[in-house]
């Protein structure tokens, strides 16, 4: 049976008050065809996202509405490793709450996870030599940077070839990410050895030290590794984040990506695209 995930909109909900509304769609989803078993609450941002399988997103949403009327800004259909890289792997107690295993070491704000990757970095190097190599990498880095600036995104690290970056929005990732294409794309004359792939994933990953992991940040690498030349993969979680953003999002079908047991759904993003 589909799984699907909803997003719920409740500033100042109190987990307390999700566990109640959760035990009253145990009551009646039978009736639906529906199992919610697990959810999340974030009481700073008044979020609450719930996890089932359901036949439909209308039978997930008609569970909510009779049970206690909180009924979901947002249904979207999922496989459970979307789920896992939107929220992050963790165990639910008898409620249905997810339990985190280390909540000292887990922020639990949403983030968008922005990979970019140098197209064929090693070959190149062995052809133009380090100090060549190099000063392709001072480009790229100059770019993306940029990019990052003007799109309020955050640098986490510098992975050799290509750059690691979070944002708090989904839309100012996929700006960023057209941007970044586009400069390498006018750099061409000048620059032609640089070609770039950008691979984004949105979720909870796990910070620690200034650092980002879990399923998100393989997610994201893992998009940007699958990538073409040129390219920029997202992920379907960022996709339905920026719906209505008018931004140049295209279904690109499901792939086959290492650590992932179910092919994953990916969208293209077209960066010449108005």
């Amino acid at each position: 049976m589909p799984v699907y995930m909803d997003i719920h909109d409740l500033p100042g909900v109190k987990a307390d008050d999700v566990v109640q509304a959760h035990l009253e769609d145990m009551k009646v989803q039978g009736k639906y065809g529906v199992a919610y078993h697990k959810y999340w609450v974030n009481e700073r941002k008044g979020k609450v996202y719930c996890l089932c399988n359901a036949p439909n997103a209308e039978a997930a949403d008609a569970v909510h509405r009779d049970a206690h009327g909180l009924r979901a800004a947002r249904i979207m259909e999922v496989t459970s490793e979307m789920a896992d890289a939107f929220m992050g792997i963790a165990e639910a107690d008898g409620t249905g709450a997810v339990v985190l295993p280390d909540k000292s070491g887990h922020d639990p704000g949403t983030r968008t996870v922005f990979f970019t990757g140098i197209v064929g970095s090693t070959d190149m190097t062995s052809r133009l030599g380090d100090e060549a190599a190099f000063e392709v990498l001072s480009v790229h880095d100059r770019i993306v940077r940029d990019a990052l600036e003007a799109n309020n995104g955050r640098e986490v690290k510098h992975t050799g070839d290509g750059i690691m970056a979070s944002f708090i929005s989904a839309a100012c990732a996929v700006k960023c990410s057209m941007a970044v294409v586009r400069d390498v794309e006018a750099h061409g004359s000048n620059t032609p050895n640089l070609r770039v792939r950008v691979g984004i994933a949105a979720g909870e990953p796990i910070e620690h030290a200034n650092d980002l992991f879990g399923t998100t940040v393989q997610l994201a690498a893992r998009l940007c590794a699958h990538a073409q030349p040129g390219q920029i993969l997202v992920s379907n979680v960022v996709a339905e984040l920026c719906a209505g953003k008018m931004l140049p999002i295209h279904d690109a079908g499901r792939f086959e990506l290492k650590g992932f047991d179910e092919p994953v759904q990916a969208h293209r993003v077209h960066a010449q695209e108005a």
